[in-house]
Order: structure tokens, then sequence, then C-alpha cells
């Protein structure tokens, strides 16, 4: 059989890749403990449950789910995003569901993109990001994040010929892996560059309410408060502990999401009636479970990095996302596919390597706070043993 060309730059996937070498690590005999993905091990609210499991015994809610049928959950949402970032939104046409905030920077690139045209995303990033603009025909112009810039990128580095190709620029902050925070100063110069360059600005937001303390991170439409060059996906997966239920949404410039809503009309429908329920009950409660989520991974956060201190692996100490973003020993400092594949075949701890995320992302691994502490601080002992 012949298959397109434009899975050649799919082959690759840091997940995938880690996936099968856990699997061989299993095989030889090992305990795994996998800090590789994001996916967290907290349980959703009870609320949810409930107004989840109501909907199972209802007839009504078991057939196809149409986008007028999805209006209690966007109303849900745009009153959510009002009351937190000060911003109103038109529920009818500036929200979105989507199976996920993946779904929506995957297909997003299909509604914008011609063949050659250039998209600006971060490196590292997410590997979503760089997998619809592949689907798209797209070409890809990566914007490094440098430790000395605060892993943000620098706008005025790109070269005028490749902003005249360029169509659009992703972000996400509080970012994955890197977990850097952009201020809102930040976001008005990416907002104000987007403009003069006519670029649609995509911002990846899902560890919005996965910070710590009192720090408060900007969306990007306290940036661009008329909605003029920006979209903005959120998931329910981090701050609610829905991954499995697969439930996000856009919010953003009226075209972008008429846009995004052709491109999803001929690929589903919408979820299941009684998740969107689980998640109106999630938006309409108080906010006290997103706080202890955010909390739980605070205390996680400390352990980890004490726990690296100790053993003199010395890491910065994130002020959000459920992630430590480590740079390698010297040893290993070119190498994070092979420490990643070592370290889980020697002591069935599993982590993400940098260069997964984008080859700035070399001489770095990203461990996913997913255990409770006590398992974390094994999950050092045995890295301090290899080490």
């Amino acid at each position: 059989m012949q298959f397109s060309q434009r899975l050649q730059p799919l082959k690759s996937n840091v997940f995938a890749d880690m996936d099968r070498a856990k699997g061989r690590a299993r095989a030889l005999g090992q305990e795994i403990i996998d800090l590789s993905l994001g996916s967290s091990d907290l349980p959703t609210p009870p609320h949810v449950i409930a107004a989840i499991q109501s909907a199972l015994v209802d007839p009504s809610t078991h057939g196809y789910l149409l986008f007028n049928g999805t209006r209690s959950f966007r109303e849900a949402v745009a009153k959510w995003y009002t009351n937190k970032y000060g911003v109103s939104i038109d529920a009818e046409t500036e929200v979105l569901p989507l199976i996920g905030s993946q779904e929506g920077t995957a297909h997003l690139p299909l509604a914008i993109l011609e063949p050659g045209d250039v998209a600006l995303l971060t490196d590292p990033g997410y590997p979503s990001h760089a997998g619809g603009v592949y689907l798209a025909g797209g070409e890809i112009y990566p914007m490094p994040l440098l430790a000395e810039n605060q892993f943000l990128p620098v706008l005025a580095d790109i070269p005028a010929p490749t902003l005249a190709k360029a169509r659009m620029m992703v972000l996400s902050y509080p970012h994955n892996p890197t977990t850097a925070i952009a201020p809102l100063a930040f976001f008005e110069e990416a907002v104000a560059f987007c403009q003069q360059h006519n670029l649609v600005l995509v911002h990846d937001f899902p560890y919005g309410d996965m910070v710590f303390g009192d720090l408060q991170v900007p969306s990007i439409f306290q940036a661009d408060r008329e909605k003029s060059v920006s979209i903005e996906f959120f998931t329910m997966s981090k701050s609610y502990n829905m991954g499995g239920f697969r439930i996000g949404y856009a919010i953003g410039n009226s075209q972008l999401i008429q846009a995004l809503r052709q491109v999803k009309a001929v690929v589903d429908f919408n979820q299941y009636l009684g998740i969107l329920n689980g998640a109106v009950a999630a938006l309409n409660g108080d906010n006290n479970g997103v706080q202890n989520t955010a909390n739980t991974f605070r205390q996680r956060r400390d352990t980890f990095v004490t726990a690296l201190n100790q053993i003199g692996w010395h890491v910065p100490t994130p002020e959000a996302t459920m992630y430590i973003w480590a740079k390698l020993p010297p040893q290993w400092a070119q190498n994070s596919i092979d420490f990643c594949t070592e370290l889980v075949c020697q002591t069935g701890v599993a982590a993400s390597p940098g260069v997964g995320f984008g080859r700035a992302g070399e001489g770095y691994v990203r461990f996913a706070l997913v255990h409770e502490p006590a398992k974390l601080q094994l999950a050092v002992d045995r890295m301090a043993k290899f080490l």
C-alpha cells in the first residue's frame, strides 16, 4: 500500500516513543514509576461525576449532539471566563466545544494554512502544535525558548522573509514543557506583533489554573480584548482532572471559531451530553476543588525538587504546571533520548526526553508529577543510584 507523504513528519512522537521504552522495561521485570505523561492521577470531583451519572439513565441524552445542543455548556464557559478574566464572551459566536484543547490546536491549521505557509511555533513546544501544521501542509519556523530569555520567544529575531510567509503563531503559557510563565506585557507585545504582520495568534492555555500560591497568570484576551487576532484553547483535563472524558473548548475571534467549527463538522459531532453536563457542573461549582488540585501539585513539586537537590541535581522551582523541566547532568547533555531510555530500563523511572518537544529541548528532561510524594521520593532514590 502507498501512504500519504504527510505521515512522514508524524513518525516520531515523544509519548509513543516512551510508551515503547516502558514496554521493554516491563518485559525486563521493572516496576514502572511513570513520570513521562502529564495525565493527572487525581479523581474527578464527585459533583461532576454525579452530573454525568444522572444523564446516563436519561435516554434523551443518548443520541448525537449537534452544536445547538451544546448551548448550556457554552453559556457556562462564557460566564466562567468573564468572571475569571473580566472579558465578555458571546456564547453563541465565540465559544466552541472541543474534545480537549489538543483537538483545537491540531485542527485549526487546516482552517488557516495553505500548503507552504509558515506557522511560528515555540521550540520546545507541545507535539500536537507541530502535528497540526504538518497535516495542513504547512512549514514550521521554530522560535527558540532559552533559559536566558525566561523561555519566551524573541519576536524581533524572526526573519522578515519568514514573516512574509507566516500565517499563525502558537504560544502556550504557563508553558509545557519548560513551566515558564508569560507576563501580560509579553502577551501585549505578541498581540501587537500579530496585528502588524497579519498573523493569527493561537494560545494553548491548559495550565491557567495550575499555578501556585497567589500567582495569577493572564489570558491572551486580557491583551487582545477586542479578540482581533486571537483564539485560546482550554481543557477540563488539568483543572478538573477530567482527562479521560476528553472535554475542552475554544474561545476567541468569531471568524476563527466559525472556521474551526467548519473543520470540526466534518470530523465529529460532539461529546456525549452527559459529559458536557459534568463540565457545566465543574465550571459552575466553587473553586475549592481547583485550588486543592493546584495545592497538591505544589506539594509534589516541593518534594521532588528538594529530593533532586539532595542528590546534587539542582533544578529551578516552577511556579506553575505539573512538571519539572530539568537540565541534564553534563554526561547526558546532548543525549536526552538515551538518558530516558536507559533510565527506564535500569530503574523503571519513565521521563520524557527534552528533544521530543523540539531541538531546543535537547539537554533537558521533563518529569510529570503524577504520583504521591512517597513515590516521587522513591523515583529520585532510584535515579540517584542510576546517576
